[in-house]
């Protein structure tokens, strides 16, 4: 039985050789179809695995206030676009005050998203976000400090010139492996002492968070003024507390220092975590579909181009297979011959096809700052799907070979 597997393997070695243009076109086919499956999904994989990491970071416990974006009537409406009023300082102060629900409440706003940090005569690129928060934002973030520490409710207070500083900047700055704590860097032309460095994220999609600097939230109103500026709320509700109860006490209370009327819509919005992330994953679904869409009708265009070659050759092949059955072999060698040549097709495409797949998904991983991806179920599910092709593919070609008389066969010019 081995013997004969090998045998078949060896004539479908064969038959590739002697059509290597026409095989390899339908190979390349089949492994289209592949990658794109494998490519895309492992992709979806890598952008899942982002998300949940920085969404696990932050918290699935946290919410966060924010002023509403500007609301602009379409169609016929002539209303003039309505501006929400921005949210203070003082009403952040307020609400961090009074707030009653068991759980910690920090102030940010983005200082700028373009800064150069300087560091002797060392310099980086002017793509460093400068963060301002007070001395709960980094617990509400996910933030982490993997050396030094975080600033204190008492330097927030101040205004002190301290920071902490990203991986990113760090590396910038601070070559030969130089200790960056207690050393002094400029920031937009004002001088910090460095209290702490940030353990690294990676880069995501559009900005490398290790690119980053966070400073106490009055410090930056010193430094970095802005009008109009708007403040941003992050709640973190303790272990074992309701969210929804939260986020009712958070509305409640944020609807009276706003001076929001009871018929009145908020004129800010509160947001959780775990919903937007889900709010994301409910988008990927659609590529997902697209994925498996654009690779169904690319396997079975393959299908038919497989179909198709098997055809001619078992019509190339017809006095072979008459001397075949002359000197013994039966049906079933004969349908078994053809259906491991469709397989043995199909899986090279298979091959070839999550190769480019992985490479494409991983791809997209480095992009996105994910890990290397290993997509176990998605590569068995194309060499699965590759299996099913050849043996719908082979097994009409398969029958007809294997019915075929073997005195006409012999007789076949």
């Amino acid at each position: 039985m081995n013997q004969l597997i090998r045998e078949n393997i060896r004539i479908s070695i064969s038959a590739v050789r002697s059509h290597f243009v026409r095989s390899m076109l339908t190979i390349l086919i089949i492994a289209f179809g592949i990658m794109a499956l494998v490519g895309i999904l492992t992709s979806i994989d890598a952008i899942k695995y982002f998300f949940n990491e920085n969404f696990t970071a932050m918290g699935a416990n946290t919410l966060t206030i924010r002023n509403r974006s500007i609301q602009i009537n379409m169609g016929g409406d002539r209303k003039r676009p309505r501006y929400y009023p921005v949210i203070t300082i003082q009403q952040a102060n307020e609400f961090k005050e009074g707030y009653d629900f068991p759980a910690k409440v920090a102030i940010y706003y983005f200082a700028s998203g373009s800064s150069t940090a300087k560091y002797g005569s060392v310099k980086t690129n002017p793509n460093i976000r400068i963060t301002a928060g007070d001395e709960n934002y980094m617990t509400t973030s996910g933030d982490e400090v993997e050396k030094g520490r975080a600033f204190s409710a008492n330097e927030n207070f101040y205004g002190t010139a301290v920071v902490v500083i990203g991986g990113g900047v760090k590396d910038n700055l601070f070559k030969n492996k130089e200790d960056p704590i207690g050393k002094i860097i400029q920031l937009g032309g004002a001088q910090f002492r460095v209290i702490g460095v940030l353990k690294s994220r990676g880069s995501g999609i559009g900005f490398n968070s290790d690119n980053s600097c966070i400073i106490p939230l009055n410090t930056a109103r010193q430094y970095f003024p802005r009008a109009n500026v708007s403040y941003t709320i992050n709640i973190m509700a303790l272990a074992n507390q309701n969210l929804e109860g939260a986020e009712g006490e958070a509305m409640s209370k944020f609807r009276i220092i706003r001076k929001n009327r009871p018929y009145q819509d908020p004129d800010f919005e509160i947001s959780k975590s775990d919903v937007i992330a889900k709010m994301l994953f409910d988008q990927l679904k659609y590529l997902s579909l697209a994925a498996k869409i654009i690779g169904g009708i690319t396997l079975f265009g393959a299908a038919i181009g497989l179909m198709n070659i098997m055809l001619v050759s078992v019509t190339e092949r017809t006095r072979e297979i008459g001397i075949r059955k002359a000197i013994g072999a039966n049906r079933k060698t004969i349908r078994n011959q053809f259906l491991v040549e469709a397989i043995f097709i199909a899986q090279l495409g298979g091959i070839l096809g999550v190769f480019l797949g992985i490479l494409i998904g991983n791809l997209v991983s480095y992009l996105v700052g994910s890990s290397f991806i290993i997509p176990w179920v998605w590569m068995i599910l194309g060499f699965s799907l590759c299996f099913i092709v050849a043996l719908v593919s082979g097994i009409i070609p398969a029958l007809k070979a294997s019915n075929l008389d073997p005195i006409e066969s012999l007789r076949y010019e």
